[in-house]
């Protein structure tokens, strides 16, 4: 079984940068992907970045150029930095594994507001 945990949420202005950080427990193997989603009130939860355990990333068409996603298969950590954040940018996001098991963090919120 694989948890995810979250950290690194909170509030910035816009223009300001945050990282977010996540963490697996439990075994993992296999071809898969680690990565962010999230979710704004009213809206459907929406692909933020992944990355596969190959290092292959995909980013959403608002987010490439301002956000990076990386990490680390050995402590098992996937981070994404985001950079020029937006209003648009507040929601809930959510960590993901997604390889023989489909597993979501419980979020962390992140709001852009001066």
């Amino acid at each position: 079984q694989v948890q995810l945990v979250e950290s690194g949420g909170g509030l910035v202005q816009p223009g300001g940068s945050l990282r977010l950080s996540c963490a697996a427990s439990g075994t993992i193997f296999g071809i898969n992907t680690m990565g962010w989603y999230r979710q704004a009130p009213g809206k459907q939860r929406e692909l933020v970045a992944t990355v596969s355990n190959l290092g292959s990333t995909n980013y959403e068409d608002s987010v490439k150029g301002r956000f990076t996603v990386s990490r680390d298969n050995a402590k098992k950590t996937v981070s994404l930095e985001m950079t020029t954040l937006k209003p648009e940018d507040t929601a809930v996001y959510y960590c993901n594994f997604r390889g023989y098991i489909n597993v979501w963090g419980q979020g962390t919120q992140v709001t852009v507001s001066s």
